[in-house]
């Protein structure tokens, strides 16, 4: 599929609804499929209290329930901005086939970066590019493997559930 600039406005309208609802931000995206819209999302981190709660995530979670099932596979993205990697990795688990975005992480970091804390949900946009791709070893995050044994056990457990089942 090619680029529709209805299904962009419509992200786009969906994002200007930030200005009147509180605990909003102004990210809104579309998850269109065969040429249809099959979810739509709006930043809802600080009303959900959920720092996962970008405009894409909300538009893929409202997409699989409507579709009932995670496999996307086929379908594109409409966004208002260009996604973190947060919503990236969202997209490339459910099968996003193609993004189409509007403002850059850029612009949208050159407007956002003056305000305070409290008044939006920061996120530096380049350290979780370099951490969500990085080996855990190699993260600023510090991490530490324990029970690991007892884990894939479960793991093992269960794949060979499904493969009996």
């Amino acid at each position: 599929m090619s680029y529709n600039e209805a299904f962009m406005a419509r992200a786009i309208e969906l994002s200007k609804a930030a200005l009147t609802k509180p605990g909003t931000e102004p990210f809104g995206a579309v998850v269109v499929l065969d040429g249809e819209i099959v979810g739509e999302g709006l930043n809802h981190s600080l009303a959900n209290l959920d720092p996962t709660s970008h405009g894409e995530v909300e538009a893929i979670r409202d997409a699989c329930r409507r579709l009932g099932r995670v496999d996307l596979s086929g379908a594109d993205l409409y966004t208002s901005c260009e996604p973190c990697a947060l919503c990236v990795s969202t997209m490339a688990i459910a099968g996003i086939a193609h993004l189409y975005y509007a403002a850059s992480a850029d612009q949208a970091g050159q407007v956002l970066g003056g305000l305070s804390r409290k008044a939006r949900h920061p996120i530096d946009v380049d350290h979780l590019r370099k951490e969500a791709g990085s080996p855990v070893a190699e993260r600023d995050m510090p991490a530490e493997q324990h029970m690991e044994s007892q884990a894939n056990d479960v793991i093992v457990s269960w794949s060979r559930m499904k493969q009996e089942g």
